[in-house]
């Protein structure tokens, strides 16, 4: 049948041989495009909405799950959402999480019986859409497999708590309290520090900086967001279900991505 596809990883070598595999076992498919890391993954996804993605789950920049996410926040409402596929060397946890969370998985390099069954899978899966008006779960299917994949994920090594973050500011070093903090947010390089009266840059990454984060008072929200839950005065959900948070100090509205909707639940 015929289909489209993109083709994530960053070791040429790999990549031509998958796609020669691939090549071999469904002609009709069409790699729409090949590129060599995560975020040019999740560009060239949003641009040309292939049907299937084959993820390497390590690349520069994002990683092949770390694209997941974030096409799973920014795809558009109403389009199909591609079925996944994450190429991995052998990775007992990977293995073990990807059967959990029901994606499918290919080890490198990959073998021509491997390959032919994982295009068995996807060519039903696709059928089956086919045959089925599309309703939009597709999208939620995979946001609930990509939140089971992110709870069976290894806990960050233990790191000890910030109480006070050092902000820098030409010669000028700011002090200033995690207790203050409204919300953490990526900008490029930095991530900003904002309080109810000042914001501050950090060279610093938010991956680098959760884990010295107390999880049940910071909350993350986005892939590039994270708010102080007691700062948050009101989560509003607008007529296509998306989530809008008001803090208490700040006029800053904050989106809550699809991944991450489910932490605001009425009691």
């Amino acid at each position: 049948m015929n289909a489209t596809a993109l083709i994530a990883e960053d070791e040429p070598l790999l990549a031509a041989h998958l796609k020669a595999e691939l090549a071999r076992q469904w002609p009709e498919l069409e790699i729409v495009a090949s590129v060599g890391n995560g975020d040019a993954a999740v560009q060239q996804a949003l641009a040309l909405r292939p049907q299937v993605l084959f993820l390497d789950i390590r690349m520069p920049g994002l990683s092949g799950l770390e694209a997941a996410h974030a096409l799973a926040e920014d795809w558009p409402d109403g389009s199909p959402f591609p079925l996944l596929v994450f190429v991995t060397a052998h990775d007992e946890y990977a293995i073990e999480a990807f059967e959990r969370a029901a994606f499918d998985y290919v080890l490198k390099p990959a073998t021509a019986e491997r390959l032919a069954q994982t295009c068995s899978r996807l060519q039903d899966a696709l059928r089956q859409r086919a045959q089925a008006p599309v309703q939009g779960n597709e999208l939620d299917a995979a946001v609930a497999q990509l939140r089971g994949l992110l709870a069976q994920a290894p806990a960050a090594p233990a790191a000890p708590r910030l109480s006070v973050i050092q902000a820098g500011v030409g010669s000028t070093i700011h002090m200033v309290k995690v207790d203050e903090v409204l919300y953490f947010e990526a900008a490029d390089k930095y991530v900003r520090v904002v309080t109810a009266d000042h914001e501050h840059l950090i060279r610093l990454s938010l991956r680098e900086l959760l884990p010295q984060l107390d999880p049940q008072r910071f909350w993350q929200i986005h892939r590039g967001t994270v708010v102080r839950a007691d700062a948050v005065a009101t989560a509003v959900r607008d007529e296509s279900g998306k989530l809008t948070l008001s803090l208490r100090e700040h006029a800053d509205k904050l989106a809550v991505s699809r991944l991450y909707a489910h932490l605001f639940k009425a009691l």
